[in-house]
């Protein structure tokens, strides 16, 4: 069987992306995952947002707390803004998409809890307003990009956190997100429970 130069080359560009991830983001990655145990261990809850195929992402990232990981643990407080579609639409139908998710965090979020933002595609009004209104209640916010400097970054105060990758496609973004959504979740799980 004849080896595709299109496969070899997809997939030496995730393991160079990968590596690049994993030599310059394990630090901002330990820090994020204190920021969410934190959360958690001040009765805080963890709510996610993104657009798109990043919003599978999200609602994976949201299961791993809800449910589990890689071990048994006692469910932890995490919900995805994206999951439910007849909310999502109604906002939407009401001409509000860019507060498809503000409105939710102004309704179900409190001072103490994160916001977590997946920005695979650059500048989106409505994650932009999530996170301003994130702040507007105290809330913390954690970006993971796919892009080093994005509108969303501008708005990160001093207790914020981002994960920026090194300026990929939101299709290299994908996997590259879902590495460390594992590594956060496997951080958590180790941080709160060991292993």
């Amino acid at each position: 069987m004849a080896d595709s130069p299109l496969l070899s080359s997809f997939f030496a560009e995730h393991m160079e992306n990968a590596a690049q991830v994993a030599g310059e983001l394990p630090e901002q990655m330990s820090t994020a995952a204190d920021g969410i145990v934190e959360t958690l261990l001040n009765d805080g809850k963890v709510m996610m947002c993104a657009n798109g195929n990043a919003n599978t992402l999200a609602q994976y990232f949201s299961t791993n707390l809800l449910n589990r990981f890689d071990q048994d643990r006692p469910a932890l407080p995490a919900m995805n803004l994206g999951a439910d579609g007849t909310t999502y639409s109604a906002i939407c139908r009401d001409n509000r998409f860019n507060e498809t998710f503000s409105r939710q965090v102004r309704a179900l979020g409190k001072e103490g809890d994160l916001l977590v933002v997946i920005v695979d595609d650059g500048h989106k009004a409505n994650l932009i307003q999530a996170i301003q209104a994130a702040h507007d209640r105290d809330m913390r916010v954690l970006i993971l990009s796919a892009q080093q400097k994005t509108d969303a970054h501008s708005l990160l105060q001093q207790e914020d956190h981002a994960l920026a990758l090194p300026d990929v496609t939101p299709v290299q973004a994908s996997t590259l997100f879902l590495l460390i959504v594992n590594a956060l979740s496997a951080l958590v799980d180790d941080k709160l429970f060991g292993g």
